[in-house]
């Protein structure tokens, strides 16, 4: 019996050990890396290039879904899970080195996994089948639940001769694609091996469950504690008593329709999005807004931040209650915007926060949870944010800290928050200054639009307001003493040597010029020793001008189909460089050419060619487009292209109608073999994918000099290095 004992408690104890749904204690933050229809701002390879900057202030950072769908994207429609990783944002080759990259640098990728539902191939019913380790994979008619689409996939199926589960949907249903019944042993092997893959073969860390209202609880249990990820967050949009009661219930071991075994999941095995608090900071970022993303250009704002935690008249208490203030702020992950809520369009609007981002990610970064940051907002108000993550990871915020509210009127709101290393308290609204704080307690060490920061002077530190970044104009900083010691002061060096009692010192409060590349580092002075050292890099570089490029002219070709007029209609991360008009289907060209426009014909070889011609004006702008008679029929998404590009129309159309196209610049655009005895004019070498690596040779032997064999650009033409 004591043997039996043992090996009993051996087999549970790692299980118990590694159950945790997400770490107790836990201080880092989140980057959701992506928007929506973020192909161009968030390819793997742009994103891989970013990493040293974003694991400077980012622990984890969600990705979108990233096999491929059949098609342009953004990862929802999911459909191969296992061989095709050839996405919309890029290849499978890039999708690992990017993961890899951020690794190396101590980001971990979080994987969006979408298994509520899955697209299928043809039909209503059939799958992929795919291969991994060895074994193959297929879901099949009676993996799909059997009230699928309101029972229309039950109709289909019986007039074609198939059979569907006998299960009905676990939870809410979707009518987009085939909702999965996860009761089937054939749907649960699959999605074992689906997060095996992605865990412990393409190297991602967590997973964000998208959808997770589809089916039980305890199937997203049963899946971790199986995968063990480092993380989970699933989005389960509803009140906080609901959330948390998914978040319970991922303990909870689904042994078939009727049986659940509490607790046999080896306890939460996830954490979830808190919706409540995204939900509360919009009703008090927008009361009385106009329209403003960014809330920098209306001084008369008039928000309501009691809205956070009060509850008004005419407001349900369960609005403003949220994960982040009670016994489940360990698994709550913060946000105040994604994908699904930005403004998209003006026909998208979505449910957007309407002004007052900069605030909001201010008292986000200020309290408990994990504050999960919205790419666009990052991109927005980068140097804010920055600053923000900087003053929580100084003070030790962390998702299990403790907070309370230090006050709140109709134009303010204030909370303190208890990190491991000291304390901080945000104010946020339109009247900084109503809170009185005591001096001999207090220090302001950030003030920004409509936000606050004050740390706890015990905390021993020096500070500076600006995070690290890249300028073009000059910056001022300030510097300031935290301590309790009413004569301490700060120390400071500008060539990034460690700062000494016997470096410069200024007064708490002093402000420093900054107009060229600076390493500078800031400690705290108070008798006679140094302590607190802060250490920031400001680079300055001309914004609009990137080293060593030189803008060239790329045009797209299309092949005449016999139309007599032809649409572009294009995209990039500049749409003013792409297009001369903003409403589909894009740019026209009619037959003899539009001398006014940037679309024009032209003849080559005795064939006739729509072309449009695009100004390339950094390394990594490419160009994406469709073509279309007046908008109908039109092509699938084409690109992204960087160099001239031949096309037609190959004959063949797609299941939802549109246009297919083949690639035929080989046979228009020329191709040179080089030798070492070749010689032509001064040349710009560019790899394939666009990456400078040579400028200015005056032959083209010695352009191509030392180059591995391959195919490379030269002035605008494919050169082979044999």
């Amino acid at each position: 019996m004591k043997k039996y004992l043992i090996t009993l408690i051996a087999s549970v104890a790692p299980l118990l050990m590694l159950a945790q749904g997400w770490p107790a204690d836990y201080g880092g933050v989140m980057l959701q890396g992506f928007y929506w229809d973020s192909f161009s701002d968030t390819k793997w390879t742009k994103l891989e290039k970013q990493a040293d900057e974003l694991s400077q202030y980012f622990d984890l950072i969600w990705i979108p879904q990233s096999g491929y769908c059949g098609g342009r994207s953004m990862g929802y429609d999911d459909l191969w899970w296992f061989n095709n990783y050839n996405s919309s944002f890029g290849t499978e080759a890039e999708l690992r080195s990017m993961i890899n990259t951020f690794k190396s640098k101590g980001l971990g990728t979080i994987a969006d996994v979408v298994i509520n539902h899955r697209r299928n191939l043809s039909n209503w019913v059939n799958f992929p089948k795919e291969t991994y380790k060895g074994n193959t994979y297929e879901m099949v008619s009676t993996d799909i639940v059997r009230n699928d689409d309101g029972g229309n996939a039950l109709s289909w199926a019986k007039q074609n001769g198939y059979e569907l589960s006998v299960n009905n949907d676990s939870g809410e249903g979707w009518d987009g694609m085939r909702d999965l019944d996860h009761y089937s042993s054939n749907v649960q092997t699959i999605v074992n091996a689906y997060l095996d893959f992605l865990l412990n073969d393409l190297g991602y860390v967590g997973f964000r469950y998208d959808m997770v209202k589809g089916y039980r609880a305890g199937f997203t249990g049963m899946y971790n504690a199986k995968a063990q990820p480092q993380f989970s967050v699933g989005e389960y949009w509803d009140s906080a008593t609901k959330t948390a009661d998914w978040i319970r219930g991922t303990a909870d071991k689904v042994n078939s329709v009727t049986e659940v075994e509490a607790g046999g999941n080896g306890g939460i095995q996830s954490a979830a999005f808190d919706f409540q608090f995204r939900y509360t900071v919009r009703n008090a970022c927008n009361n009385r807004a106009s329209w403003d993303n960014l809330g920098r250009n209306n001084d008369n704002y008039n928000g309501n931040w009691p809205l956070i935690s009060n509850t008004p008249s005419g407001v349900n208490a369960a609005d403003v209650a949220y994960l982040g203030n009670g016994e489940m702020r360990r698994y709550a992950v913060t946000f105040v915007e994604n994908h699904d809520t930005e403004y998209r369009s003006s026909t998208a609007q979505q449910d957007p926060l309407k002004r007052d981002t900069i605030a909001a990610n201010a008292y986000m970064m200020a309290m408990p949870g994990t504050p999960c940051v919205f790419f666009k907002h990052w991109l927005d108000c980068k140097q804010e944010i920055k600053g923000m993550i900087d003053v929580r990871k100084a003070v030790g915020i962390t998702n299990t800290s403790t907070y309370s509210n230090a006050g709140a009127t109709s134009s303010y709101y204030a909370n303190m928050t208890t990190g491991t290393k000291g304390r901080l308290v945000v104010i946020v609204g339109n009247d900084l200054d109503a809170l009185k704080p005591k001096a001999k307690t207090w220090v302001e060490v950030v003030r920004g639009y409509h936000y606050r920061y004050l740390m706890d002077r015990s905390m021993e530190i020096a500070w500076i307001d600006k995070a690290s970044g890249n300028f073009s104009d000059p910056i001022t900083v300030t510097l300031t003493a935290v301590s309790a010691d009413d004569n301490a002061k700060v120390v400071y060096t500008t060539d990034g040597s460690t700062p000494t009692a016997s470096s410069k010192q200024a007064a708490s409060g002093t402000t420093l010029a900054i107009d060229k590349t600076t390493r500078l580092k800031v400690g705290l002075l108070t008798n006679g020793a140094v302590k607190g050292v802060q250490d920031r890099f400001y680079n300055f570089e001309p914004t609009d001008v990137e080293p060593g490029f030189e803008p060239y002219d790329m045009t797209i070709h299309v092949k005449d189909p016999g139309w007599e007029s032809l649409n572009f209609w294009s995209w990039n991360d500049d749409a003013n460089l792409c297009r001369t008009t903003t409403s589909w289907p894009g740019d026209a060209i009619i037959t003899g050419g539009n001398e006014t426009s940037i679309a024009q014909t032209k003849t080559i070889g005795g064939t006739k060619f729509y072309c449009q011609t695009y100004r390339v004006t950094r390394s990594d702008f490419d160009v994406n487009f469709i073509f279309s008679k007046a908008g109908s029929p039109q092509t699938v998404d084409l690109g992204p292209f960087k160099h001239d590009t031949y096309l037609e129309l190959d004959g063949g159309t797609t299941s939802d109608g549109k246009l297919t196209v083949r690639d035929i610049t080989s046979d228009y655009d020329a191709v040179t073999t080089v030798r070492s005895d070749n010689a032509d004019r001064p040349l710009d070498v560019y790899t394939i994918d666009g990456r400078l690596v040579r400028r200015g040779a005056a032959t083209v032997e010695a352009a191509i000099q030392g180059l591995p064999r391959g195919i490379y650009i030269v002035n605008d033409k494919k050169v082979i290095v044999q």
